[in-house]
């Protein structure tokens, strides 16, 4: 959807210059954003770094201290939430306990005075779209977490908004639960086509479900891209850290298209950056080549293997060399891999970097 999503009519939401102060912190620093109509976009990063101030300003539950917001053309920006137009999921589902599933799910239509006959069309249209068709006479303790959720979306979506947001709208069920879950909110969101904004903290999460990551850090968008770009072209060290796995060691530019990670030369991309210049070398533990490798090909070393860690779909090798010095890169291994070369600890093995798949960040941040 993204791309095609994107090519480009008007923005359905546009974010320009948010910026909002609680007393002398900055929780939002300038933040533009744009979304487009039947998007599904994920505000992604740790704890504290704006990602739920913005969608509480995308709803006036937290209105920004200066910066404007607009929505299918209009300026939102003063407007109360009870005048915006969107439904909202929260961790917590937030339903009325005291209230059966029908009249939860009804809530929104019966504050719109709409007919009694068209609310309860409405709701068993709902309770079948999320899945629970004979539950709207149960009480939401009688429901499990994860109908619960799927409750909370059904009232979410029950006045048909321009707009969906999602503030972690899964944390709080169990692994099993929530990675079924994902798949049945995305779906959802493709056939109602609605535009959708989620908050989370799980990487795994916005990968699965985004059409687009916004990934945030300080208060600040740090990058703005599809799943496979945040994940294969990570623009700053951050990124690269917070997203995946990734091995980050000291090197330095020792040529126009080259780093020294310490007795070994890379060929790598180096951005233009002036021969001398500390760099962190990145690269991920499944782009690391273990077979087939030859000792001609472009960089390639011999490292000793000091520890195999069985991680069930994979081994994570610890690699270690004498040309690398202190540095240890961990490569990820498929188990038939492993199986037929009989790679076991204190092995050596030829290994390989591939040049396209190592980046290079200004500075030097080794990191485990």
């Amino acid at each position: 959807m993204g791309e095609a999503q994107q090519a480009k009519g008007e923005a359905f939401l546009r974010i320009s210059g948010l910026t909002k102060m609680f007393g002398p912190f900055t929780a939002l620093k300038d933040v533009s954003l744009e979304i487009y109509e039947g998007e599904f976009v994920c505000f992604l990063g740790p704890s504290g770094c704006g990602k739920t101030t913005l969608l509480r300003a995308i709803a006036g539950l937290d209105i920004q201290t200066t910066g404007k917001v607009e929505q299918a053309g209009k300026d939102i920006s003063a407007l109360p939430p009870s005048e915006r137009d969107f439904g909202i999921v929260f961790q917590s589902y937030a339903l009325f306990p005291n209230m059966s599933v029908s009249k939860n799910i009804a809530y929104g239509l019966e504050n719109r005075k709409t007919s009694k006959a068209d609310i309860r069309k409405r709701v068993d249209e709902l309770l079948e779209l999320v899945g629970l068709p004979e539950q709207g006479d149960k009480y939401p303790a009688q429901l499990s977490g994860g109908q619960q959720q799927r409750i909370a979306l059904a009232r979410a979506i029950a006045v048909s908004p321009g707009l969906l947001l999602l503030d972690e709208p899964l944390s709080a069920l169990d692994a099993k639960v929530r990675v079924h879950l994902r798949h049945e909110v995305k779906d959802l969101q493709r056939r109602l086509g609605i535009t959708t904004v989620m908050v989370t903290h799980d990487q795994e999460e916005a990968l699965t479900m985004a059409d687009r990551i916004v990934v945030m850090d300080h208060g600040k968008i740090e990058q703005i891209g599809t799943p496979l770009e945040i994940y294969r072209e990570p623009r700053t060290s951050f990124v690269a850290d917070f997203i995946g796995t990734m091995n980050f060691v000291p090197g330095v530019i020792c040529g126009p298209a080259s780093a020294r990670f310490g007795q070994l030369e890379l060929a790598c991309d180096t951005d233009g950056m002036a021969v001398g210049t500390p760099v962190t070398i990145a690269v991920r533990p499944e782009d690391i080549v273990v077979q087939g490798v030859t000792r001609d090909q472009e960089n390639a070393y011999e490292a000793g293997v000091r520890g195999l860690e069985f991680l069930g779909s994979f081994v994570r090798a610890d690699l270690i060399s004498q040309s690398t010095g202190d540095g240890c890169l961990r490569a990820d291994l498929s188990i038939n891999l492993v199986r037929r070369q009989s790679i076991t600890e204190g092995d050596s093995l030829l290994v390989r970097l591939p040049r396209e798949r190592i980046l290079i960040y200004p500075g030097s941040a080794s990191r485990e």
